[in-house]
C-alpha cells in the first residue's frame, strides 16, 4: 500500500496495546507487512489455514471464538486479536472463529510477529498473557463439566447393562459381576420397565431365601425413578436424595440411553447449591430457615461468576426456592397439625418456569383436593399466610398483584380452579387474559402430582387448538414490543426525567416467554420452562428448527445479560434492577443485543400470522 493508504492503518495500529510500545521505525515496518482481509457474515467462519498461521487484528466487524465443541471462548470486536495461540504454541488451530458481522481484518505474518516478540519485551509479554488467559478460559469450561451446573451426560454411563424381563436373577447377577456394575436395566418391548440393583438382590432374593431361577421381574424395582438426559447433575442428586436411591436410569425421548449412580456423582465436585438445599432441609425452626436463606444472594453471585448458563442458573435458584417453600410448609404443619385433605402448593410465573433471578417476588396458589368446610378453610388460610410470610422474610417479597396462596381468591378446590381456567379460556376477555397469563406457567412444588396433573390436563385439553383463546392470548402478548426503534436504535425506558435503560426482563425475556407459552398451549405441551417449551415445539415441528434455535439463543443471551448486569449491580452495592444502560457494554454486545431483539420481533410477527390469521 502507498503512503496515503498506510497512514490510517499506522494510526489505528499505533493506538492498540501492545503495538503502541513499538518504536516508530519498527511500527512502520510492521504496518508495511500487513495484508487486509474482508470477511462476510455469509461465510460463517474465518478460514484458518494451518499451513499459514498469522496474527489477525480486527479493524471492524464482530467475531466469536468457539472451541471444537462449540463452547464460547471469546467475543471479539474492533482492536481485538485472534490467531496468536498457534503462533505461540506451534500447534494447529483447534478453535473456530465465527463471523457475526461483516468486517475488515489486518493480517500480520508469522515472521514479523516473531521479530516483534524479539524486539519488544512488552509485545512478547502481552501475547503470552493473552494466551494464558485463553487457556484459563478454556479450562474453566472443562471444569464446569464436573460441577453441578453441568449435564448428567458428562458423568453417566452411556452403555448401561440391559436384560429382558424374563431373565433369571442368577443370570442377571452373573452379567452384573462380569460388567462390574451394581445395577441392570430391565427392558420389555424396547421400553424401560424396571431396574435390578445389588440392594434388590440382597433384600428381595437372598434375604427371602429365593431360588436363582426367579425371573427378574419378580425382584426388580418396577417403574423406577428416571431422569432426562438434558438434566443437570445437581437435579440428579436431588432426585436421589428425595427417593433415597443410588441409581438413576437416563432417558432420551423415552428410551434408556444411560445410567448415573451416586458413585458417578461423587467422582465429581461437591455442590454448593446442593449443600445449601441440604442445609435448608435440616432446619427445624423458621428463624433458622430465614438465616440460611441469606446465603441465596451469594449463591447467585457465585453462579454468575462461574459464567454458568442463564437457563442453568434459573433452574438452580428455583430449586433452592422450591426447597425453601417445602420446608416452610413442613415446619408450619408441625405447628398447625396434619392437613385435613390433600393439597398442592402451586408456583406461577418465574418460579413455575424455573427461571428465577434476583429480586423475584412471590407468585403462588393453593390447589385443594375438594371443597373445604369451615374448619379446613381456616387451616389452609393459616398455613398459606404463614408460608407466604416466611417466604417474604426469606427475601421473596409479597406479590404486588396479590397473586399468593394467602389470598382466598387463589386458594381453591380442583373443581373451582378448573372453573376459573374454563372462564379464561372460553370467554377470553383481553384484560382478564392479560392478568391470567401468569397462571398458565404453573408447577406443583408440594403435594401429590396426580392432583396437579388433573388440573393441568384439564387446562391443556381446553387450550389446545382453541383458536379464539389463542388469538386473544396472542393479542395480549403483542401489546409490548422489543426496545428497538428506527435504524435499530435502542428505545430506553424513562421514569420522568430519569433514563432507566433497556428493560431486559419485560422487553426481552418476558416477550419470548409469551411466544413460547402461546405455542405450547396451542399444542397441549406440558412443559412450562421456556427453553424446554421451545425444544418441544421444535421437536414437534410447530416452530421450524432455525427459528426455534434463534429464539432459544436470544432467550439465553438476554437472560445472561440481565444476570451479568445484576451481578455487577450487586458488587457495586447499587439497587438490583432489570435495566441495562447500553453505554455500559461494548459495541459488540450492543450489536448482539440488537440481533437478539430482532429475533424477538420476528418471533412476534410469526406468532401473529399463525394465531391471528382469521381475526
Amino acid at each position: 500500500m502507498d503512503a496515503s493508504e498506510l497512514q490510517p492503518v499506522t494510526d489505528f495500529i499505533k493506538g492498540l496495546v501492545p503495538f503502541g510500545t513499538l518504536s516508530d521505525l519498527t511500527l512502520e515496518r510492521c504496518c508495511k507487512s500487513l495484508s487486509i482481509g474482508y470477511y462476510s457474515k455469509a461465510s460463517g467462519f474465518v478460514p484458518l489455514d494451518p499451513a499459514h498461521p498469522q496474527l489477525y487484528i480486527v479493524r471492524s466487524g464482530a467475531f466469536e471464538v468457539r472451541d471444537k465443541n462449540g463452547e464460547l471462548l471469546d467475543r471479539l470486536g474492533e482492536g481485538d486479536y485472534f490467531g496468536f495461540p498457534s503462533l505461540l504454541s506451534g500447534e494447529d488451530a483447534s478453535n473456530r472463529v465465527a463471523i457475526l458481522e461483516d468486517g475488515l481484518v489486518y493480517h500480520l505474518p508469522p515472521d514479523m510477529f516473531d521479530l516483534l516478540r524479539v524486539e519488544s519485551r512488552e509485545f512478547d509479554r502481552f501475547f503470552n498473557r493473552a494466551f494464558a488467559k485463553r487457556l484459563r478460559h478454556q479450562g474453566r469450561f472443562k471444569a464446569k463439566d464436573l460441577t453441578t451446573t453441568s449435564r448428567i451426560t458428562s458423568l453417566m454411563s452411556r452403555t448401561p447393562l440391559t436384560i429382558d424381563l424374563k431373565t433369571s436373577v442368577a443370570e442377571a447377577s452373573r452379567l452384573m459381576r462380569k460388567a462390574r456394575v451394581s445395577s441392570v436395566l430391565i427392558i420389555d418391548n424396547n421400553k424401560l420397565v424396571g431396574i435390578l440393583t445389588d440392594k434388590d438382590l440382597r433384600n428381595r432374593v437372598l434375604a427371602e431365601n429365593l431360588n436363582g431361577d426367579l425371573p427378574v421381574h419378580q425382584a426388580m424395582t418396577c417403574n423406577p425413578v428416571v431422569i432426562e438426559s438434558n438434566a443437570l447433575v445437581f437435579e440428579a442428586m436431588l432426585l436421589m436424595s428425595a427417593h433415597n436411591i443410588h441409581h438413576l436410569p437416563v432417558l432420551d425421548k423415552g428410551q434408556a440411553t444411560g445410567i448415573v449412580t451416586s458413585t458417578d456423582i461423587l467422582r465429581g465436585q461437591s455442590s454448593q447449591p446442593l449443600l445449601l438445599i441440604g442445609e435448608i432441609e435440616r432446619q427445624n425452626d423458621i428463624a433458622s430457615l430465614i438465616q440460611v436463606s441469606k446465603q441465596i444472594p451469594l449463591l447467585l453471585q457465585n453462579l454468575i461468576s462461574a459464567d454458568a448458563r442463564a437457563e442453568e442458573i434459573g433452574r438452580v435458584l428455583t430449586s433452592v426456592t422450591d426447597a425453601l417453600t417445602r420446608r416452610l410448609i413442613v415446619l408450619n404443619q408441625q405447628i398447625l397439625g396434619e392437613a385435613p385433605m390433600a393439597f398442592c402448593w402451586l408456583a406461577f410465573g418465574s418460579q413455575g418456569r424455573q427461571d428465577q433471578a434476583a429480586c423475584s417476588d412471590q407468585d403462588n396458589g393453593l390447589l385443594l383436593a375438594h371443597e373445604p368446610d369451615d374448619a379446613a378453610a381456616g387451616y389452609f388460610e393459616a398455613l398459606s399466610r404463614a408460608v407466604c410470610k416466611g417466604l417474604d422474610e426469606c427475601g421473596y417479597v409479597y406479590c404486588p398483584g396479590d397473586i399468593m396462596a394467602q389470598n382466598p381468591k387463589w386458594r381453591m378446590s380442583l373443581q373451582r380452579w378448573q372453573q376459573v381456567f374454563d372462564k379464561w379460556v372460553n370467554t377470553p376477555e383481553p384484560k382478564a387474559l392479560m392478568h391470567a397469563s401468569i397462571f398458565f406457567d404453573m408447577r406443583s412444588v408440594y403435594g401429590p402430582q396426580s392432583l396437579f396433573d388433573s388440573l393441568q390436563d384439564s387446562v391443556l385439553s381446553k387450550t389446545k387448538d382453541n383458536d379464539i383463546f389463542l388469538a386473544g392470548l396472542t393479542g395480549n402478548s403483542l401489546t409490548s414490543t422489543p426496545p428497538l426503534g428506527f435504524f435499530r436504535k435502542f428505545v430506553l425506558e424513562r421514569d420522568g426525567s430519569e433514563v432507566k435503560g433497556i428493560d431486559l426482563k419485560h422487553k426481552g425475556n418476558a416477550l419470548i416467554n409469551d411466544i413460547a407459552r402461546v405455542y405450547a398451549l396451542s399444542a397441549g405441551i406440558k412443559e412450562v420452562n421456556t427453553a424446554k417449551r421451545i425444544r418441544a415445539l421444535m421437536e414437534q415441528n410447530i416452530i421450524n428448527r432455525k427459528d426455534a434455535l434463534n429464539l432459544a439463543d436470544a432467550h439465553e443471551f438476554i437472560a445472561h445479560m440481565r444476570l451479568s448486569n445484576q451481578g455487577l449491580q450487586y458488587t457495586q452495592s447499587i439497587p438490583i434492577t432489570n435495566y441495562l444502560m447500553p453505554q455500559s457494554v461494548s459495541s459488540l454486545v450492543r450489536h448482539q443485543l440488537r440481533d437478539a431483539f430482532k429475533v424477538v420481533h420476528d418471533g412476534q410477527v410469526g406468532l401473529k400470522l399463525k394465531m391471528m390469521r382469521n381475526f
